[in-house]
């Protein structure tokens, strides 16, 4: 996952996932790669789970 999907996942613009993803707290890239810095669906879903319960779901919308 990148910096963009995890902004559709959040409904946040680019500058509020940066943010983010500086904080203390949010996971870990995986890896980086030429294109930017990804991260494990599994690690930023646990993280919404934690800390944005609102959103706490597939991006499918199923729970």
């Amino acid at each position: 996952m990148g910096a963009g999907e995890i902004g559709r996942r959040l409904g946040v613009g680019p500058s509020r996932v940066q943010q983010l993803i500086n904080r203390k707290g949010f996971p870990d890239p995986y890896d980086e790669l030429d294109m930017g810095k990804v991260w494990r669906t599994a690690d930023v879903e646990k993280w919404i789970r934690e800390h944005r319960s609102d959103l706490a779901q597939d991006p499918e919308g199923s729970e």
